[in-house]
Parts: structure tokens; C-alpha cells; sequence
């Protein structure tokens, strides 16, 4: 069954083609897009379920690995692209229904589905690939679809915006070629699984130089602290499905390449401290910008910076515990940040802006609104019995038992900016919701596929908090899978130096002091 790793990366690239030839049939579109995210979430769920029995590997066109493109579906890749893949199919039916109400203005053209459909493939892609230079094309083939989407509309704002955007992923792409290419000069691989042994023989200097620059270039693209500060002004002015899906996603591959490459590649933690500092940096920064803001596409857009903080946290704490936390609160605030940003969309739609100073009355005018924003900005707070207060009682749990200096400045840092969130976000409750409104606010038709698909991903969110236990404990194998590294190695090279592929290129160069490496990562 190791073709299914595949499937979520192909069939979206297939239907990007297919629905960029019905371009002239906009309802041919919505059934090959909505279709084609179904099979990949259907296929998503089945390798979550798969990779309970160790990483499946997939060689692309049988050539082996490390020459070969590899795809690699491990526990945390495919609880990644499970739940990515079911926030893009919400937010793809939540702009259908709002094209449909306004007669797509909301997609006004043609490449809207194929462009979506080319970031899910790049999305997916980033999460399953098994060598460096494929995630660099991942990486790319997001930021291509991106850079369509975050401009649709060609207002000037968007275009200003989406101009700093891709000013700031090009500059974020060149530091990640030049790392490339320097990892592969020192170690003659880009194979994630090859470089987990390969950097361990190399210079110290050396790896650590290169640990730094995939940092920085992970970094940016993960919106850390001072590496974010184009993130509030680039993603507001998007449409809100595409605001949506950018917050709740793009930030995540980034956090996700720094997980992969700093426990996969650098196990050391040479840059443990580092970490710590960026992340109590970004959660008390992020927080306090959001706490100013008077609009509430940027109090969020800061939400979104401060809590990446508290992933950064649980990495750079360097155990399984701290781990497990991170992957839980990751795929926590993919569904309510997107959650979130849906609803933004809801009140822009009911009030006519998103500005606080303008808006109120909604819970009284609107009460479904109302419900779909409160619960997860709860969440999002760390209110129990929510997801949010799960992932962080699990950060604090790992970091009391390190118990490091470091560790207790994390926890207060924790601590500090979960109470400005529920501040921030109860603030704008009381301004946009609870006060009265000082005119009667003009609001549009709002489709029932547009609430359907808010609500959705805020009963999804609740469903995580109710079956915690089973996906904690999904969350702590994946954890433990990637602490040994053993098993992502040995799936990846059965026999210590080539993959399972037919490619005649790859002479069986390994030798046996790698071969040996191997099984000691194993055991």
C-alpha cells in the first residue's frame, strides 16, 4: 500500500490541470475540487492508520534512494496531512459558498481552483518528503499557488501586501538554496535519512552552520520572532478563505520543517537555548501586538505569531514529552486559528469590516456568529477542557520536568500570554459582540455553506478536545518515533546504504561505518 504516500500529492497537481482546462465552467470546478480534496482526505485517513505499523516509503519512478525522490508517511507526517488536508477541503466549500452568493467576486478568476489545488499539493508534498532539496520544491509549489491567491482581487492594498509576501518567501527561499547546497557539499546527500547519519560525522562547525541556516530560512517561514514581522500586515488583506488557510497552514510547514530537521537531522540541540529565547520571544511580542490592535484580522494575524511561540517551545525542550505537546498544540491551532479566521470572515460579512470601533450588537443580531468566534477563542486561550489548554499543560508538564532555568522562563511566558490571549480575544468579543453598536450595521446574505463550513472546523476543534487520549497518544508515538530516528532511517534504507528502488545509478557506496550508525540509531 505504499503507493497511497502518493496520492495526496499527485491527484490535487492532476486536478489543478483538469480544472484550469474547465476553466469556462465554474460548477465543474467545485465537483473535481471538492472530489479530488475528498479522495486525499479519505487517503490521509487511511495512512494515519497505516503508519501505525512503522513509516511507509514510496519511491517515485523506482529510482532508490538517496538519488530518487523519496515520500516518506510516518506518524507525524500523516497526522500533518490529515488534518491540513481537512482544512482545506472547509475552507474550500466556505468559498464556494461565498463565490456563489456574490457571483464569484470572491474568486474572480479562473485560476482560483487550480491555484488552491497546486497549495494542497505543495502542502502535502512538504509534509511527506524524504530529502531536503523536495522540500525546497514543496515549499515552492506553495508559494507559487500563494502568491496567485494572496493577490486575487488586484486591489492595491493586496497588491502591496502580496508584494512584501513574496519579497520576504523569496528572500526566505534563497537562504534555503544556499543551505542546500552547502549541506550538500558537506555530506554528498540530501536524503533526510542518509544526513541523519552523514551529519554526525562531519565538522561540528560545519553542522552547526548549517543547522543555523535552515533555521533562519525555516524560521521566516514560520513568522518566529524577529523573522515575523511581515506576517500582520501580508495576511489581512487576502480574502478570508485564503486568509484562512494561510494562517492555519502555511506557518505550520515551516514549524514542521524545523521539527523534522532539528530532531531528524541535529539531534544534539545544540540550539536548545536559542530556541527557548525565540519562543518565549515570539509568544510575549506577538501577544502584546495583539492586545493593541483595533481590528480583528490583525489581533488575530498577532494571535497567529504569538503562538507559534508555544511551538517552538516544545522543540526546543529536546524530549519526548516536549515533542508529543508540540505536535498536539500544532495541529490544535491549525483547526481553531482557521476556525477563527472563518469566522472574521462571518463578521466582515454581517458587519460590513472587521474594525472593533465599528462593529457591535453581533451576538444579539447574530447569534450563531456569536458561538462559532467564542468557542475557539476559548480554545485558542487555553481555557479548559479545551485543545488549546491540553497542548499547554503538556508543554508545561515537559518543561517542569526538564527543569532547566530556561524551562521556568518558558512557563511563565506560557502562562503570561495565554492570559493576554483571553484578554485580547474577550476584548474583542465585548466590542464586536457584547456593546451596542452606535449605527445599525448593513449586512449581506450569508450562505448556509459559509456557517456550514465555520462550524465544521469549530466542532472539529471540539472533537480533538473529546477524543484527546486516542490522539495525545497518536501524538506521543510520533514522538517517540522521531526521538529514535531508527525507524525513519531504516525504512527509508533497509540495508544501511540504498533505498528499495531499481535505479541502477546508486552504486552501494555505504560503508560499513555508516552501516553501523544505522543500527545503533535503531537499537
Amino acid at each position: 500500500m505504499n503507493w497511497l504516500v502518493g496520492i495526496p500529492v499527485v491527484l490535487p497537481l492532476l486536478g489543478a490541470g483538469i480544472t484550469l482546462a474547465f476553466s469556462n465552467w465554474r460548477r465543474v470546478q467545485w465537483i473535481i475540487s471538492v472530489t479530488i480534496l475528498s479522495i486525499s482526505l479519505a487517503v490521509s485517513a487511511a495512512l494515519v492508520y497505516l503508519a501505525q505499523d512503522g513509516p511507509l516509503v514510496f519511491d517515485v519512478g523506482e529510482w532508490s534512494a538517496p538519488v530518487g525522490i523519496t515520500l516518506v508517511a510516518d506518524r507525524l507526517s500523516t497526522l500533518m496531512l490529515i488534518v491540513s488536508v481537512a482544512v482545506t477541503l472547509a475552507v474550500l466549500i466556505y468559498s464556494l459558498a461565498q463565490g456563489v452568493e456574490d457571483g464569484e467576486e470572491a474568486a474572480p478568476t479562473a485560476v482560483y481552483h487550480p491555484a488552491y489545488l497546486i497549495l494542497s499539493a505543495g502542502v502535502s508534498n512538504a509534509f511527506l518528503t524524504g530529502d531536503l532539496f523536495n522540500l525546497f520544491v514543496g515549499f515552492e509549489i506553495l508559494l507559487a499557488a500563494s502568491f496567485v491567491l494572496i493577490t486575487m482581487g488586484g486591489t492595491r492594498t493586496r497588491i502591496r501586501s502580496g508584494t512584501v509576501y513574496v519579497v520576504v518567501s523569496m528572500l526566505s527561499s534563497i537562504i534555503f538554496l544556499v543551505a542546500i547546497a552547502m549541506t550538500y557539499a558537506a555530506t554528498g546527500t540530501l536524503s533526510f535519512a542518509h544526513l541523519a547519519t552523514r551529519l554526525q560525522e562531519i565538522d561540528p562547525g560545519v553542522s552547526l552552520a548549517l543547522q543555523a541556516m535552515l533555521l533562519v530560512a525555516f524560521g521566516i517561514k514560520a513568522a518566529i520572532f524577529p523573522l515575523s514581522a511581515w506576517l500582520p500586515d501580508s495576511y489581512p488583506t487576502a480574502p478570508a478563505p485564503v486568509t484562512a488557510v494561510f494562517a492555519g497552514l502555511l506557518t505550520k510547514v515551516g514549524v514542521y520543517a524545523i521539527i523534522r530537521t532539528q530532531v531528524l537531522l541535529f539531534p544534539a540541540g545544540r540550539l536548545d537555548t536559542i530556541l527557548s529565547v525565540l519562543a518565549i520571544l515570539t509568544m510575549v511580542v506577538g501577544i502584546l501586538g495583539a492586545v493593541t490592535q483595533r481590528d480583528i484580522k490583525r489581533m488575530l494575524s498577532f494571535t497567529l505569531v504569538s503562538h507559534i511561540g508555544f511551538m517552538i517551545w516544545g522543540i526546543s525542550i529536546s524530549t519526548e514529552a516536549g515533542l508529543a505537546a508540540t505536535i498536539f498544540y500544532v495541529i490544535h491551532h491549525i483547526t481553531v486559528q482557521t476556525a477563527l479566521f472563518l469566522v472574521a470572515g462571518l463578521i466582515e460579512r454581517h458587519g460590513g469590516t472587521t474594525s472593533l470601533r465599528n462593529l457591535g450588537s453581533i451576538a444579539k443580531t447574530a447569534p450563531i456568529i456569536a458561538a462559532l468566534y467564542l468557542i475557539p477563542a476559548l480554545g485558542l486561550a487555553g481555557i479548559p477542557p479545551m485543545t488549546g489548554f491540553l497542548g499547554k499543560v503538556g508543554l508545561i508538564g515537559a518543561s517542569a520536568e526538564s527543569g532547566q532555568t530556561i524551562d521556568w522562563w518558558l512557563i511563565g511566558a506560557g502562562l503570561v500570554t495565554s492570559l493576554l490571549t483571553l484578554y485580547a480575544v474577550l476584548r474583542a468579543w465585548n466590542l464586536a459582540f457584547w456593546q451596542e453598536a452606535e449605527e445599525e450595521l448593513e449586512s449581506k446574505k450569508i450562505p448556509a455553506g459559509m456557517y456550514g463550513a465555520a462550524a465544521s472546523l469549530v466542532i472539529m476543534s471540539l472533537g480533538i478536545a473529546a477524543f484527546a487520549g486516542p490522539i495525545y497518544g497518536y501524538a506521543e508515538k510520533a514522538a517517540v518515533e522521531l526521538e529514535r530516528r531508527g525507524p525513519y532511517i531504516v525504512a527509508v534504507f533497509p540495508d544501511g546504504s540504498r533505498g528499495t528502488g531499481q535505479s541502477e545509478d546508486e552504486a552501494n557506496n555505504g560503508t560499513d561505518d555508516e552501516e553501523t550508525v544505522v543500527e545503533e540509531v535503531s537499537e
